[in-house]
């Protein structure tokens, strides 16, 4: 007669529990420093699709040839690379917290590997030139209002973008408060837990903008949003219309031209993308920060630091060849 090892038995146990109970002690794993309210949806979003796509129910389901049969589907799709290696870091990661906490024998997508980004950089984005940025200036603050915006607001939140290198979700999280104006230089911050790095920025800006900023705000209160954001999967379409409506203006000023006006067609000049593949996103603002800094022939430290990224290996492969 066999003797029942309780450890043993209580990890079978724990893998014969559903996938979905599991998940409501890993969201709570999930809730410690460092994590945001966004990392914690989209990790626990994508466990959940590879799970019914791949039919696992419980802990004990979880297998490498489900979890490939996804990541294969999203190839198929033509996902980037970074998209499905967004997917499999979820999906390892809960594998790995339960068989660090005994409630799988062993990791069943340690075999499981994730592409590699650098390899397929699908989402190459674009800087604007010093004359895009012109004429898309002009076209925001006169258009409509888009999405919520007026072209007043937009034409500041783009202004504050491309000064500051914030990033989407950083500039969503600005409140009056974190802004000072008066200070000389005046500068902006962006506390610990929207940033990426999980540290406070300081990002300088132009005296004008500050200004701007100061009217914008007069009638905020404190912990006022500075900026009323559309929904994230607008914010792209958003700068992509008042960048079409500033290109349709450049083309209608060749109309009498017929040459002029074919080349202008032509050019990738206040495009949405260029004949290179780079894109216009939001990011973009970001991107173009970076560019016209190492255009200007500021040290590449500096702007190591304006960008905050980890590394000067980093900065170099981005803004190498504009320095």
């Amino acid at each position: 007669m066999g003797v029942v090892d309780p450890a043993l038995d209580a990890v079978s146990q724990e893998s014969r529990r559903s996938i979905e109970s599991h998940l409501e002690d890993f969201e709570s794993k999930l809730r410690g420093p460092n994590r945001t309210e966004k990392h914690i949806k989209y990790t626990l979003q994508f466990i959940h699709w590879i799970a019914a796509h791949a039919g696992f129910k419980t802990a004990a389901d979880i297998s490498a040839d489900g979890v490939n049969r996804y990541a294969g589907k999203l190839r198929d799709q033509e996902r980037a690379a970074r998209t499905i290696q967004a997917h499999l870091n979820a999906i390892k990661a809960f594998t790995k917290w339960l068989t660090e906490h005994h409630k799988l024998p062993r990791d069943p997508l340690a075999s499981v590997k994730k592409p590699n980004p650098k390899t397929d950089r699908r989402r190459e984005r674009r800087m604007l030139l010093p004359d895009e940025w012109r004429r898309l200036e002009t076209a925001t603050v006169s258009g409509p209002d888009r999405y919520g915006m007026t072209g007043e607001e937009r034409l500041l939140l783009y202004c504050t973008a491309i000064q500051t290198g914030l990033r989407s979700n950083e500039l969503r999280s600005l409140t009056r408060g974190r802004l000072y104006l008066e200070a000389d230089p005046p500068y902006i911050i962006c506390k610990a837990g929207s940033t990426k790095n999980r540290k406070d920025a300081r990002q300088y800006i132009q005296p004008e903008l500050a200004a701007d900023l100061k009217a914008h705000i007069t009638t905020k209160a404190p912990k006022t949003p500075v900026f009323n954001l559309p929904h994230e999967s607008n914010l792209a379409r958003m700068l992509r219309d008042d960048l079409a409506a500033a290109r349709k203006q450049w083309l209608k000023e060749a109309k009498k031209n017929p040459q002029e006006y074919a080349q202008r067609q032509q050019s990738d000049f206040l495009a949405d993308d260029n004949h290179e593949g780079e894109i216009t996103d939001f990011h973009s603002l970001r991107h173009t920060c970076g560019a016209w800094l190492a255009m200007m022939g500021v040290h590449a430290n500096v702007v190591q630091k304006v960008m905050r990224h980890q590394s000067i290996t980093l900065t170099m492969d981005t803004y190498g060849h504009l320095f």
